[in-house]
């Protein structure tokens, strides 16, 4: 948890991100070793900053360079030892060491998903297997497109800061994206025994707030923190006994946080109020409140949902939405009109290894009494999942099929 905060902190003193990120781990070592004898510090994070900042002035006394950071170094290290630095280390806001990481490693010299990587592993904590299955790419790719992003920004020189003006601007849509998928890691984990990973989502919901207060004048902002604060509001509902996955229409919404719901709102009316034109993010945010008003599913406004999805394909185009559009449509107008939908992604082949494609057709033919198929199509989602609760999930649904099928209740088999 400590790791991206101390990496941050580590690259804007060296402004080398290769090297910040190799004192971070030399700094946990040590944590290892002297913590189970020492007792673990009241400031975890400000202690392995202070061991970084003191391997990075050992490393450049040894290699008699860069003079001037190791006095910056060490007039830093002089204000506080590692048990004694505040425990306020990344309190200013508009100096947040993480948020100018992200712009670093946003850097438009990059390729697109090498910024993002680079950023979900150094800000977000992101291993490169959960990089890799959020961009449907081979590990390996993602991990030399990391060393290679790093080796660019190190060539380059590129200033550890916020940018200001047309470059900020230039790197905002891939800082909205790493923010987003950092928070989407968290919402509905990749991998791993727990499907929430709600530090996750804090992390990139900060990140989002911290952004709006320096971007006050984006829409695209404030609606992706209006997107996170609404879908924070369900973190609770959405785990049951041991951990296990509760969907969206078997949630308890009294659970639901009504003050993230109504931060937001407010989020959402600034968007509004910056401009007339609805990004993607907006859009989605303006989704999430239509579920969030309803204190019953059935109290969901569907039709309006189903509109909002067809202006957010128009927006921006992918499979991916057009699958949640079917969901939406699916709702609103009953499984049979949803299904053709589905059937056609399906043909095109773009989305067969997510698992959501396979679980949201299954759905659909189960209510539509077609169960020995439904149980086909929650097998395979199941085969592709790599989170357990979702796993234990589908096949749940798998096996319900297919004890319908076996008590005589497929309806389009009888038929």
């Amino acid at each position: 948890m400590e790791f991206p905060r101390v990496v941050a902190a580590l690259a804007r003193m060296t402004n080398d991100l290769d090297l910040a990120e190799e004192l971070a781990q030399e700094a946990l070592v040590d944590a290892l070793l002297q913590w189970p004898r020492d007792g673990v510090p009241a400031n975890p994070g400000a202690w392995l900053t202070t061991v970084g900042k003191r391997k990075a002035i050992d490393r450049f006394r040894r290699n008699h360079t860069l003079a001037d950071k190791y006095a910056q170094l060490g007039r830093a290290l002089e204000l506080g030892g590692a048990h004694s630095a505040g425990p306020n280390l990344d309190d200013e806001v508009l100096d947040d060491d993480r948020l100018r990481l992200i712009f670093v490693a946003c850097h438009p010299l990059l390729p697109l998903v090498s910024r993002v990587a680079l950023t979900l592993r150094l800000v977000g904590g992101l291993t490169t297997a959960e990089i890799a299955r959020a961009y449907v790419l081979p590990e390996p790719t993602i991990a030399q497109r990391i060393v290679r992003a790093k080796r660019s920004i190190a060539k380059a020189g590129v200033p550890f800061e916020v940018p200001e003006g047309e470059e900020r601007a230039a790197r905002l849509g891939s800082v909205l994206e790493v923010i987003y998928l950092i928070f989407n890691e968290g919402y509905s984990a990749t991998t791993g025994e727990d499907w929430l990973r709600p530090e996750l989502c804090a992390e990139a919901l900060r990140l989002g707030r911290v952004l709006a207060a320096i971007i006050p004048d984006d829409a695209e902002v404030h609606g992706l923190v209006a997107l996170m604060e609404l879908n924070s509001s369900r973190l609770r509902a959405r785990v049951g006994t041991g951990g296990a996955v509760v969907v969206l229409a078997d949630q308890d919404r009294r659970r639901w946080d009504r003050l993230l719901i109504a931060r937001g709102e407010a989020a959402l009316r600034r968007a509004y109020e910056v401009s007339r034109t609805r990004g993607p993010y907006v859009l989605q945010a303006a989704i999430a409140l239509c579920h969030a008003r309803a204190f019953r599913p059935e109290e969901t406004d569907w039709d309006e949902v189903v509109a909002l999805y067809d202006a957010l394909a128009l927006a921006m185009p992918s499979p991916i939405v057009e699958l949640n559009r079917a969901v939406a449509i699916s709702m609103a107008s009953g499984p049979a009109a949803a299904l053709p939908l589905v059937e056609q992604l399906v043909g095109l082949g773009a989305l067969e290894h997510y698992h959501l494609l396979h679980a949201v057709r299954g759905d659909l033919l189960d209510k539509l009494g077609r169960h020995s198929e439904a149980a086909a199509a929650f097998g395979r989602g199941a085969a592709l999942v790599q989170n357990t609760p979702e796993r234990e999930l589908l096949r749940r649904r798998a096996a319900g099929s297919a004890t319908r099928v076996s008590t005589g209740t497929d309806d389009y088999q009888s038929a």
